[in-house]
């Protein structure tokens, strides 16, 4: 399968596949693999009020090809985390929010609302719980989706759908589709326009374990294939560890409304 690659590459892309860009953006670091995902001292707010639920992210990294699972209990701000990856969702405070060369923390702090809405359209791809396909759109559509927004070819999407053995209902409309066929249309809608990163919120919490199962080994397989570094959040930590995800866990402070990310 040929992938083809943005009419107008974003930085994150040229990151991903041209190395050489992003060594030469790395000033003060040996590290042959620059991160993708570089965040230092982030705080984020939801709600309002002295009750509202914070999330403190001290430090938290990945590179390209990185496999990371979210797993914590409800409520500890695994989602939220997930909101801010996808930059859908804006830090109060933050000392260092980079996607590659990107300063996204800048971003957010001028309110650039469009560039943020540029860098999220090209860079990132997302999974939904339950595929959160548009429902007027066929299969085949809802994956082309990104590809027809970006101005790009839209090959790569019914290439991953006939990887992703959908090919044969990609006619049909989300309605009448399975919940694992569904995941799988969310799977390619996710990956066509090759992004460096992919972020995922219970891609299988609505499977059996034998649809849990195939559904990962997709998402992971393709994704590798690609080069993206996902990151899902997710409540089988048995599943993920499995499939080759490293752990990193979002636990709340007792007594408190505060929700924190252990990287290390």
């Amino acid at each position: 399968m040929k992938v083809q690659p943005p009419a107008m590459p974003s930085i994150l892309y040229l990151c991903l596949h041209c190395p050489d860009l992003m060594n030469e953006h790395s000033v003060g670091t040996s590290d042959p693999t620059p991160h993708l995902i570089d965040i230092t001292g982030l705080v984020c707010r939801r709600g309002r009020g002295p009750d509202a639920f914070r999330l403190h992210v001290d430090r938290f990294q990945a590179k390209a090809g990185d496999r990371i699972a979210v797993v914590g209990p409800s409520g500890s701000g695994k989602s939220t985390f997930l909101d801010i990856l996808a930059l859908t969702l804006a830090p109060q405070t933050v000392e260092a929010f980079r996607l590659g060369v990107i300063d996204a923390g800048a971003l957010w702090q001028a309110g650039d609302l469009a560039e943020l809405a540029a860098l999220r359209s090209q860079g990132i791809g997302y999974v939904f719980q339950t595929g959160g396909l548009l429902g007027f759109l066929s299969a085949r559509e809802n994956a082309r989706l990104p590809l027809r927004l970006l101005g790009q070819p839209v090959t790569a999407a019914d290439a991953l759908l006939e990887k992703l053995g959908v090919a044969g209902i990609a006619n049909r409309k989300p309605e009448s589709l399975s919940i694992g066929q569904r995941q799988r249309v969310a799977i390619a809608r996710a990956l066509a326009h090759r992004p460096p990163i992919v972020l995922a919120d219970e891609p299988t919490a609505s499977l059996d374990a034998t649809n849990a199962t195939q559904v990962m080994e997709l998402l992971v397989t393709t994704a590798a294939e690609l080069g993206c570094c996902v990151i899902l959040v997710t409540h089988d930590a048995a599943l993920a560890a499995q499939s080759g995800f490293t752990p990193v866990h979002c636990h709340t402070e007792a007594g408190s409304p505060v929700g924190r990310i252990d990287w290390t």
